[in-house]
């Protein structure tokens, strides 16, 4: 039991802009980082067999 997988997940992705801002770069590439990470994230998801993953990727305040 302690070895099985969750079905379900959720992500809040959060950050990007000020991640970017904070590496010298511009808060677009920041999001560009953040869609990328998003795509790994969904592979990495399917290739352990994750049935179900929920992302909160935008907010009215960005």
């Amino acid at each position: 039991m302690a070895n099985e997988l969750p079905l379900h997940i959720g992500f809040i992705m959060d950050g990007n802009g000020r991640w970017a801002t904070n590496q010298g770069l511009s808060r677009s590439e920041g999001h560009v980082a953040g869609a990328n990470a998003f795509r790994r994230i969904c592979e990495y998801g399917c290739d352990l067999g994750i049935k179900s993953m929920t992302f909160y990727a935008f907010s009215t305040e960005n």
